[in-house]
């Protein structure tokens, strides 16, 4: 299957793409990501159905399957479970993935998100049974899965189902060890198993990118051009068994500075791994919220709370003490009715959050922070 993956460790996650102003997706900037990135030898792309507001597979449409030929290029789609209700809608769903993204056949196609509560779904629905049926027939060349639970329930997947070729894991170094995340046990299940492994978070939705100041002196001291998110993403990609390291890329210099060190990928060196264990403790001692900002919670809460915004602003404050945190907060992320405060506690958004975090405990915090 390494052949799949393409030569190189590096995959474009198409969850977070360039923007116009109007909320559309820039066609013409991503295009020329699209070209940078292949030129550089890249040709592995991840998307499902609600990304970029439900954008992203016609993107990839538009932008890579219209104008290169299907070998030369490797595309994971997902069946994630707010689009389904019933067995009988997965095929029809299915389908109109393969016509969205304009392919015959998926090179992966992945069960998305998978915990306790959606594994419970998936198996009343006999997902996994329908997606093997679709691999049966040529419509997916390999099955996988998309993971955010403990160590323990992706064991019990995996033994459930032995079928399973490939796992998609949150994987960072603050992850690493942390224990609502358990990055290395996950990681160590798929080797026990004989799983290769594929990376989504290395930069921890950016959060390992933009960083507190004295983390900041840390990599500064090292004297090298390397980016801060060169270090997350060879971090994850220095494991043995991880195939590919996902990067979801919203502009050309990500794309530039992420294929620039991965097209020749070096392992962390030994002053860069003592670096990477310095900047962890620090974020550890921050108690920052794990959020990556995936916006599930979005789609699930009636008073449409930015949630993933608030608990940035949050981190915000108490990671850089930023002065315009309240401005944000007052004048972009929210209006009437959509503030901290205004949470009806129903907890629909904790049922969906793959990081499992007390949502509505948090928002009481941000409530604390800003609405006063």
């Amino acid at each position: 299957m390494s052949n799949m993956f393409g030569e190189k460790k590096f995959g474009f996650g198409c969850m977070r793409l360039p923007l116009l102003e109007n909320g559309k997706v820039d066609t013409e900037l991503f295009s020329k990501m699209v070209d940078k990135f292949m030129e550089r030898g890249f040709t592995y792309f991840d998307t499902a159905h609600g990304y970029v507001s439900g954008q992203s597979e016609a993107a990839l449409k538009a932008c890579l399957v219209s104008r290169y030929p299907r070998e030369s290029y490797t595309i994971t789609d997902k069946l994630s479970t707010h689009h389904f209700n019933k067995q009988e809608d997965i095929r029809p769903l299915f389908q109109s993935q393969l016509e969205a993204v304009g392919v015959d056949y998926f090179d992966f196609y992945f069960m998305h998100a998978q915990d306790k509560n959606i594994f419970e779904k998936f198996k009343r629905y006999h997902a996994y049974e329908t997606a093997l049926e679709l691999k049966a027939e040529g419509k997916i060349k390999h099955f996988g899965i998309s993971f955010h639970d403990r160590a323990e329930m992706l064991e019990q997947i995996l033994t459930e189902y032995p079928q399973v070729e490939l796992v998609q894991i949150q994987f960072n170094y603050v992850d690493y060890e942390d224990p609502s995340v358990e990055s290395r046990k996950c990681y160590e299940v798929c080797v026990k198993h004989g799983k290769p492994v594929v990376v989504m978070e290395p930069v921890k939705g950016g959060s390992l990118v933009n960083l507190p100041e004295a983390a900041q002196k840390v990599f500064d001291s090292l004297g090298s051009d390397m980016s801060n998110a060169s270090y997350a993403i060879r971090f994850a990609a220095g494991f043995e068994n991880i195939k590919v390291v996902l990067s979801g890329m919203g502009n050309m210099e990500m794309v530039e500075d992420n294929t620039g060190y991965m097209q020749d990928f070096k392992p962390l060196s030994p002053a860069e791994q003592e670096a990477v264990r310095k900047v962890t403790e620090i974020f550890r001692s921050q108690n920052l919220i794990p959020c990556t900002a995936c916006r599930y919670c979005m789609e699930e809460c009636p008073k449409g709370i930015h949630i993933p915004e608030l608990f940035s602003l949050l981190n915000a404050k108490k990671a850089f003490g930023n002065w315009n945190t309240d401005y944000y907060y007052n004048s972009i992320h929210t209006g009437e009715g959509t503030k901290a405060k205004d949470c009806l506690k129903c907890g629909k958004c904790e049922k969906i959050c793959p990081q499992h975090l007390e949502i509505r405990k948090l928002l009481e915090d941000v409530s604390k922070e800003f609405d006063k």
